[in-house]
């Protein structure tokens, strides 16, 4: 049993860890393409240790570790202003497209998740989620500027429901996995609001959840050792916590429609985050 002195600690350092993580992948493009290629050589010693098994979780690992690559090389194209067919590839809206798509499809395989393990209410607060999801290309974007950053226009609202959510259904799918997993969501979370730059949630998020699949599928005792929280499970406070996340989600994709539709609105946002100008290709 591992005691609550010790959850604070173990925890409290792996999300120091995790925004430090977040801070070199941000400041180093070239170290992060590395990182991440090199990560692939990870996959023959998951397979071994049979720590990454069935559909969901190798799905989930490749959905992620994948496009964290093509991002690295998106990247350097926009911020280093590489040149050529091969990087001008990189260089387009395409990338967005498929940096939306990977989120969606994330989200939509936790919510088939869920709805197989009968969170049905949580699951219906995913579909909302999706529902919500910013379009590209409009609110995506690499910056040619600063560092390069993914920059992804969600609301706060959205971001704080993603936590709630995800870490609902981490609680019925793994239990003793909660304690880590909230770490890597509350990372993502806090960080764009140090650094006083909400759209920095996408970045944050995508690189927390990278490292957080290679931990657990290279060193599959390390959380269970330091950070085992199956004794938090609680069927009453997963099914409660999904039907607050399925109020809000359908509340908040009422709000999102109708501010869709409003054309004053649209036009704040064009005005505040127009990007639709900045890559030459589609």
């Amino acid at each position: 049993m591992v005691s609550l002195l010790s959850y604070v600690l173990y925890m409290g350092l792996y999300f120091l860890l995790l925004v430090l993580f977040i801070d070199w992948m941000r400041k180093s493009v070239w170290s992060s393409l590395v990182f991440w290629v090199l990560s692939l050589l990870s996959i023959p010693f998951m397979y071994l240790l049979g720590e990454v098994e069935g559909w969901f979780r190798w799905s989930k690992t490749f959905s992620v570790v994948l496009p964290l690559i093509i991002l690295g090389f998106a990247r350097i194209s926009r911020f280093k202003g590489k040149e050529g067919k091969f990087w001008s590839f990189f260089d387009r809206k395409l990338i967005l497209f498929f940096t939306y798509a990977v989120l969606t499809i994330n989200i939509l395989e936790a919510t088939l998740k869920g709805f197989s393990l009968g969170n049905t209410a949580n699951a219906i607060a995913g579909i909302s989620l999706i529902i919500t999801t910013p379009l590209p290309v409009l609110y995506w974007t690499i910056e040619k500027k600063n560092r390069g950053d993914l920059l992804a226009f969600t609301t706060i609202m959205w971001n704080v429901l993603y936590t709630t959510w995800n870490a609902a259904f981490i609680f019925s799918e793994s239990p003793s996995f909660v304690a880590g997993s909230l770490c890597i969501l509350m990372a993502a979370l806090i960080y764009p609001i140090i650094k006083r730059k909400p759209e920095l949630w996408g970045t944050a998020r995508i690189y927390t959840l990278g490292l957080h699949l290679l931990l657990r599928g290279c060193f599959p005792g390390l959380f269970l050792k330091f950070m085992d929280a199956s004794s938090w499970h609680n069927p009453t406070v997963i099914r409660w916590l999904g039907i607050v996340n399925a109020v809000i989600g359908v509340a908040y994709a009422v709000w999102y429609v109708i501010a869709m539709v409003n054309k004053k609105y649209q036009a704040k946002l064009v005005e505040k985050y127009d990007t639709a100008n900045q890559y030459k290709k589609v």
